[in-house]
């Protein structure tokens, strides 16, 4: 009989080739024994995953993670695919699983494998019970608990911020949120939203949504912000937790405003206020320009584009000036006639203010003007 001389040390068989195997004894042994001694695949008689009760995230290892799961019977499959150990050895393995809802908490997964081990092909069945346990991942614990790291206080110099300022923020909010979500940060979650005394108050889970934040609404909406740290508590190694606070300070004036920045040269309608105040001379049509730092004590606003009314034009009575109807008194007033103004219009949008009318543009690029 032919073969290598060598003998199998399980039972004693003549072994024609030494086959594979993790260890030398392994190798050694017979073909028929080395598969009575390993099995194609490694199940555990048990598969435990926790599920977050809030929002459905799956711990794995030491970490939670976003699956997306309609339902966990996916979640199950991939559970014991990483639990499943097959023999290093093992070539051309395929396998197919049948799961089985036992209940509410229980899927029975019924795994079929195939393959081939020192060339003899293999098959194997083995039955794997899931339980799905509740918990509460640590974003859903801390959203459960208020807990926030920054906080980004919305104001205005002198006023409000109006109804679209603090709906623009609230957005901007959200959406860096979920910019941050769709990225894989599972610690980005807005705390908290609210309206207060002056302003709007956005309490946010890290200090870069903070700062990231504040930075979006100052290139949005103008202004400027500047942040400050407070002590909240001291870990458990005794280091200090602090909360940023970041304070956004919008602009004076808006696009829409109408003021009067006391010059000599008449009232403006404001076009953009964020690094530099911008905006249209009701008189002469002449753009106006002037930076927030500049000081703009004696400007005072005299009211918002939407507070404009339609009045009658009477006449035009040269290049300079046209009579108007008084929107309160309804006796004809001349005004003055800009360049923007159109001769052959029968109504034109004014607004009055300290007892004299002035005629806007009739759309927000001013863009009306009609030769005469």
């Amino acid at each position: 009989m032919s073969g290598s001389g060598e003998f199998c040390p399980r039972c004693g068989e003549t072994v024609e080739e030494r086959g594979a195997g993790p260890t030398a004894r392994d190798r050694a042994l017979c073909t028929d024994c080395y598969l009575e001694e390993y099995d194609l695949v490694d199940a555990p008689d048990r598969i435990e995953v926790q599920v977050c009760a809030q929002c459905g995230a799956v711990r794995r290892g030491n970490s939670w993670v976003d699956v997306g799961a309609q339902d966990y019977t996916d979640v199950a499959v991939d559970a014991v695919r990483e639990a499943l150990g097959v023999h290093v050895d093992a070539t051309a393995v395929s396998w197919e699983v049948a799961p089985e809802q036992v209940d509410e908490t229980t899927i029975r997964m019924h795994c079929g494998f195939s393959g081939e081990l020192r060339g003899r092909p293999l098959a194997e069945e083995v039955t794997v019970p899931v339980k799905l346990g509740r918990g509460t991942c640590d974003r859903c614990g801390r959203i459960a608990g208020g807990s926030y790291a920054s906080v980004v206080q919305v104001r205005a110099t002198d006023r409000s911020p109006d109804r679209d300022e603090r709906d623009s923020a609230t957005e901007l909010a959200h959406e860096l949120v979920e910019q941050h979500e769709t990225d894989g940060d599972r610690q980005a979650f807005i705390a908290e939203i609210g309206d207060v005394a002056g302003g709007l108050d956005i309490k946010l889970s890290t200090t870069q949504l903070g700062d990231q934040l504040a930075r979006r609404l100052v290139e949005t909406l103008g202004g400027s912000y500047t942040d400050h740290e407070t002590l909240v508590t001291e870990d458990e190694d005794g280091n200090g937790v602090y909360r940023l606070t970041y304070a956004v300070r919008l602009p004076p004036y808006r696009p829409g405003d109408i003021i009067d920045p006391a010059d000599g040269d008449g009232p403006v309608l404001v076009r953009a206020a964020h690094h530099h105040l911008t905006g249209l001379r009701l008189h002469t049509g002449d753009p106006y320009e002037t930076a927030f730092d500049d000081d703009l004590s004696d400007t005072r606003r005299l009211g918002q584009r939407g507070d404009a009314t339609e009045t009658t034009v009477v006449t035009v009575e040269d290049d300079h000036a046209v009579q108007l109807l008084d929107p309160e008194s309804f006796e004809a007033v001349t005004v003055v006639r800009p360049p923007f103004f159109d001769p052959g219009a029968d109504t034109v949008p004014v607004l009055r203010a300290d007892g004299q009318v002035h005629i806007l543009p009739e759309t927000d690029d001013g863009a009306t003007q009609t030769a005469p």
